[in-house]
């Protein structure tokens, strides 16, 4: 629950990454919340090697740490991120959780992943954690249930991936169909023209994440 009294300074940001990705690509975030006064933290996880439970368990001294240190952590994710910080508030909930901003998160699975996930390169590329992010019943996100903490979901609608946009329902960013990112609680939704692997460096979604993670709300349409 957020806490109006908390000074900035007393609040940490953490930035958590997608599948195949690295720390490097939420970068263009970290400069959006230090310059309005957060501590940010960039956190980064070998996404392909383990499946979700285990990057949560090996992410989770981290966030305890931050935890420890700061009065609220809040989170803005990109895409598998935002499963891996569903993960491990359903396992053990996460002390001083503040609000959490979404990026493109594939919250009820992706189609891409039911239609490759048994495909050799698909594997290789994308490890243990890639195959948990489909959409039937062995589906890591679906089986998480609804969000209990302050949670804003950010969907694109642009993609640069034309033939896996071909595998999900429109309209989609390229690897998650808009109707996908949603979850059930979230407290508010926006769709952009983004792509996902760029999502993050769209000047209107650093807006609203920033307007989200202050007062709990996007910025008025």
């Amino acid at each position: 629950m957020q806490n109006g009294n908390a000074s900035k300074v007393e609040q940490c940001v953490a930035l958590l990454h997608g599948l195949c990705r690295r720390s490097h690509s939420m970068e263009p975030l970290r400069s959006v919340f230090e310059e309005s006064g957060y501590v940010v933290r960039n956190i980064g996880y070998p996404s392909t090697r383990y499946c979700l439970s285990e990057l949560a368990e090996q992410t989770r001294p981290e966030i305890d740490a931050l935890s420890n240190r700061f009065s609220q952590v809040h989170f803005v994710t990109h895409s598998m991120g935002g499963i891996l910080l569903r993960q491990m508030q359903a396992t053990r909930r996460i002390r001083n959780l503040g609000r959490c901003v979404m990026l493109a998160p594939p919250n009820r699975g992706s189609q891409v992943v039911d239609r490759l996930r048994h495909w050799a390169p698909f594997r290789w590329v994308n490890g243990p954690a890639g195959g948990e992010l489909g959409t039937g019943a062995d589906s890591v996100p679906r089986g998480l249930g609804p969000v209990d903490f302050e949670v804003g979901v950010i969907a694109g609608n642009r993609s640069i991936n034309l033939i896996l946009s071909q595998l999900l329902p429109k309209p989609n960013d390229g690897k998650v169909a808009v109707s996908h990112t949603q979850v059930e609680g979230q407290r508010d939704f926006r769709v952009f023209p983004a792509t996902h692997p760029c999502i993050m460096k769209n000047q209107r979604v650093q807006a609203n994440a920033l307007a989200f993670i202050q007062t709990g709300a996007f910025l008025a349409s």
